[in-house]
């Protein structure tokens, strides 16, 4: 074997070609219902369209126009979507394209403007211990409503929708995304109608960034929750025809289209644009190619590697931080994960072989960098920031050798204990990713491991625990996606021992299957802190272990790069909650 790799970006490209066209060889997933994120933890309910969606002839091919609704008049904005809603009920998606699409017909009691920064909406201000909001030993959260805010059917929306929506996230009968940050209360009462006091056990720092992303209304749901015990099957999850934003839902075609128009009884400032139409587009290519024909007047999620050509064709771009990075997430687990996994000097030695910096360069044309920390967009929670560990493929060959996993048959691939150093790594069909693959799966031989790589459609690869999806069931070593803390707050609770997936936990967010013990009592502790010095020493110690142990591995920056057409006036976007300015946009 070669101890070192020097390509130059044609033949590293050529490398990357012919084994992405090997692995476009293999059997491909058959198609799946509604795509689900691939950016967040899986939810369990989708939707099943009424025909698979199909792959246009050509990337460079738009989608077929005949999708536009017929009956859509005024002014309409079309949204490229490249992936469909799981749910549109608040409390069954993690999905960020359910979650961000919600801001148009839901409402949050506070969102996030286009510096991040918190202002209220269904409160008339935010919770502070200035104003009496937040008590002075941090339990309990006292949110004041606006009295002018109401629902799409002009029912008023009052705290008694506050507290249905707590009740059905900690009902167990309801199978919820999750009961996070719910289960944090310890009591959730209304005075009155416009008064929601939330008691907690402890003091729980991050409220701001969890809590009320969208309501439940009771007056709808509440006969059909007291009728059949629960609210998993209510037909207001997958068509609300009653909400609260500057939007209402109209229509959800599955596999084809959803349509929002304006909501006529909304309290707030009325929309400029008459509807908006969310397309839903099978992949990156053909979103690009339906913004680059016209035929879309904003997109989001965009390939780094495509933002040159829609210039090229007048679209402009917007990149927004959110707080995401794409990386290697780590199994270790001892009954799950490949043995080698087990041990921070294999992990260190991947590190070490993977090129991240010329990966980065020759799949993202080097406008993206490569992250040292999950933390990396979050300045003052990386601090002080960590160095990336060295490309340095004889130091990982070191690092293997003193871990014991020698090749001593002179097959290309270590072995030990009888055991092949056979890593599997898993990701999402997108077009990146499976680049990366390759590359890395190169990288990683030259050093004696060989990664076996899988790519899966969005639905199959963040699928469950029950639905025995191959990250949530423990059947990857390696898992490849984009994600953050809960941006703008450093809390990453998903790695809490207690969120590990089981038959008693089907619904834990842990896919890592990873306990630490001192990693686990920090997580806790910086949720209790709300003197922002002390949570970020805690905050650094997690970082440091993370680095240290190698839990995380990041590959570049991932921030929101939104496309949006020049018809398209007067756009702000925040990368907490892009639409929060949405009723201000105009067309031309």
């Amino acid at each position: 074997m070669k101890s070192s790799r020097v390509l130059s970006s044609m033949i590293y490209l050529a490398v990357i070609m012919s084994l992405v066209l090997a692995a476009c060889a293999q059997p491909a997933p058959p198609p799946t219902a509604a795509p689900a994120q691939t950016e967040a933890p899986a939810q369990q309910v989708t939707v099943a369209p009424a025909e698979p969606a199909t792959q246009p002839p050509a990337e460079t091919q738009a989608p077929p126009a005949e999708t536009q609704a017929p009956e859509s008049k005024g002014k309409v904005a079309t949204f490229i979507w490249t992936q469909e809603f799981d749910s549109l009920n608040p409390a069954y998606t993690n999905m960020w394209f359910s979650i961000v699409t919600q801001q148009l017909w839901n409402c949050w009691a506070w969102a996030f403007n286009e510096k991040n920064e918190p202002f209220p909406n269904l409160v008339t201000e935010i919770p502070t211990p200035q104003n009496g909001g937040i008590s002075s030993d941090g339990t309990v959260i006292t949110m004041t409503l606006r009295q002018d805010i109401k629902w799409s059917d002009n029912t008023p929306i009052t705290s008694e929708d506050f507290i249905f929506t707590y009740n059905m996230y900690m009902d167990p009968k309801n199978t919820v995304a999750s009961t996070y940050p719910y289960d944090k209360v310890k009591s959730m009462t209304a005075p009155d109608a416009t008064t929601v006091v939330i008691t907690f056990n402890e003091p729980y720092a991050p409220w701001l960034a969890h809590f009320w992303k969208g309501l439940i209304p009771a007056h709808i749901l509440k006969p059909t929750y007291e009728k059949e015990g629960s609210i998993d099957k209510a037909e207001w999850n997958l068509k609300p025809e009653v909400g609260c934003g500057p939007y209402v839902f109209k229509e959800w075609e599955s596999g084809s289209f959803a349509r929002f128009v304006i909501n006529e009884n909304y309290w707030g400032e009325k929309p400029k644009i008459d509807e908006i139409f969310m397309r839903f587009v099978p992949d990156d290519a053909s979103q690009t190619a339906a913004l680059k024909a016209g035929d879309g007047d904003l997109g989001a999620f965009i390939p780094i590697s495509d933002i040159p050509t829609l210039k090229d064709n007048g679209v402009n771009i917007m990149t927004e931080q959110s707080g995401f990075n794409e990386g290697w997430f780590f199994m270790i687990n001892e009954e799950k994960s490949h043995p080698a996994m087990m041990d921070v000097r294999v992990r260190k030695a991947i590190a070490m072989a993977l090129n991240r910096e010329a990966l980065n360069k020759d799949l993202l044309l080097g406008l993206t960098n490569v992250p040292a920390s999950y933390w990396d967009a979050l300045p003052f929670w990386n601090n002080p920031p960590l160095e990336n560990y060295p490309y340095d493929p004889e130091g990982a060959k070191k690092l293997l050798d003193e871990a014991g996993w020698i090749d001593a048959n002179g097959d290309g691939v270590r072995e030990k204990d009888g055991k092949d150093l056979v890593i599997r790594h898993g990701t999402t069909i997108r077009e990146v990713r499976q680049n990366a693959q390759a590359v890395a799966q190169q990288d990683l031989a030259a050093v004696g491991i060989k990664l076996e790589i899988q790519s899966y459609d969005d639905t199959i690869f963040f699928s469950g625990y029950g639905e025995n999806g191959p990250a949530y069931s423990g059947k990857l070593d390696i898992q490849e996606w984009s994600d953050s803390p809960a941006f703008p707050d450093p809390d990453i609770y998903y790695w809490l021992c207690s969120e590990i997936p089981s038959d008693d936990n089907p619904q834990g967010t842990n896919s890592f299957f990873l306990c630490d013990e001192e990693l686990d009592a920090l997580i806790k502790q910086q949720l209790t802190q709300m003197d922002q010095v002390e949570r970020q020493k805690t905050v650094q110690k997690i970082n440091q272990i993370f680095h240290d142990k190698v839990y995380w591995l990041g590959l570049w920056q991932d921030p929101d790069v939104w496309a949006i057409s020049s018809r398209l006036q007067n756009v702000t976007i925040s990368g907490v909650t892009p639409f929060f300015s949405i009723a201000q946009w105009d067309l031309k």
